[in-house]
């Protein structure tokens, strides 16, 4: 195992990304996180997005300073793409490359589109990653909290030599300095986001709690106790884990429940889960998965719709919905998303 390096704001030089003009392109999660974050850390911030669309509306309510994305890559020195995944490689093709100068720095928040050969960008500028490891309205809420989200950097192409300082010193403008900043590779960070996103961030924990609903409902038990026990209750363990671990956590926990932990939870997930598992990452690692992803926008997103709205309108999203409502601590309480605000 190698030896861990964590960055601080102590470590880095945080004035240096005030000396460059950032573009950002998109304003979306991230977009809406990294752009405040950077323009109230003292950055030039301007934003390259379809102009009198939404997302220029909504940036425009911040105060943020927005132009067409041809004209922010002609200005900028430092282009970060917070796009999503399936449309960077259209948008830098058609607005991007065209206007792309010797030694910029092309940057991303997900290897996604470098790994696999989506983009491919000239030898003469610097390609970086800046991944924050939390959605931007995340990122957003721990700037303003006074705190910070641990982000990654990599360093795919440095054709000014002085890349990795610029990586840093952008991270710590979004906040990540104060919590932490570990370089990696895009294949690395690439690879491990899709697997974590799908096998437990996203894809193996929403499966586990709607089945899980599902086993309680359906074995007569009310679906609000079944929605506490399985979802809600939820946010409490991760944060005790987060906080000390799984060891903290068993601290924590009556006994009875620790038992349960050890003896039922490697019932749940066999071999057979984690032979998988195996699989997912192995259709990550040769491309399968990415291939798959992207046939299926660029053939409409029939499927991907579909799955969706069953998510919408699966028994847990309504119960959940009438319990957040109902309780002093979902109602009126202040939002991370706002939908019509960021």
């Amino acid at each position: 195992m190698t030896e861990l390096k964590i960055y601080l704001d102590k470590d880095i030089n945080t004035e240096l990304i005030k000396t460059k003009t950032i573009a950002i392109i998109g304003f979306g999660s991230q977009g809406y996180g990294q752009s405040l974050n950077l323009r109230d850390s003292g950055c030039n911030v301007i934003l390259g997005l379809r102009q009198g669309g939404v997302s220029d509306t909504k940036a425009k309510d911040y105060g943020l300073k927005t132009m067409s994305i041809a004209d922010a890559v002609k200005e900028a020195d430092i282009i970060q793409i917070l796009i999503p995944d399936e449309i960077q490689a259209d948008v830098y093709k058609n607005e991007i490359e065209p206007n792309l100068r010797k030694g910029q720095y092309l940057m991303f928040a997900h290897g996604f589109n470098i790994h696999y050969k989506q983009i491919n960008p000239p030898s003469d500028v610097n390609v970086i990653m800046v991944a924050p490891k939390a959605p931007g309205h995340t990122v957003r809420s721990e700037y303003l909290a006074g705190k910070g989200t641990p982000s990654l950097i990599a360093i795919y192409q440095d054709f000014s030599g002085d890349s990795k300082e610029i990586a840093l010193s952008y991270a710590s403008a979004i906040g990540a300095g104060r919590a932490g900043i570990i370089e990696t590779t895009f294949r690395e960070e690439t690879e491990t986001d899709l697997f974590g996103e799908q096998v437990v961030l996203c894809g193996g924990c929403t499966a586990l709690i709607k089945n899980a609903f599902e086993t309680l409902v359906e074995g007569g038990y009310s679906p609000y106790m079944a929605y506490f026990e399985v979802c809600h209750e939820l946010k409490l363990i991760v944060d005790l884990i987060y906080e000390g671990g799984i060891d903290a956590m068993h601290y924590s926990i009556s006994n009875n429940a620790e038992y349960g932990d050890l003896t039922r939870g490697p019932k749940l997930i066999t071999k057979d889960v984690k032979d998988r598992m195996k699989q997912i990452l192995e259709d990550i690692k040769n491309g399968n998965y990415a291939q798959e992803f992207m046939n299926e926008i660029r053939s409409g997103g029939k499927n991907f719709e579909r799955l969706r709205n069953e998510n919408s309108g699966h028994l847990i999203e309504k119960v959940g919905s009438e319990i957040r409502n109902s309780f002093a601590w979902g109602k009126g309480a202040q939002k991370i998303i706002d939908k019509s605000k960021n």
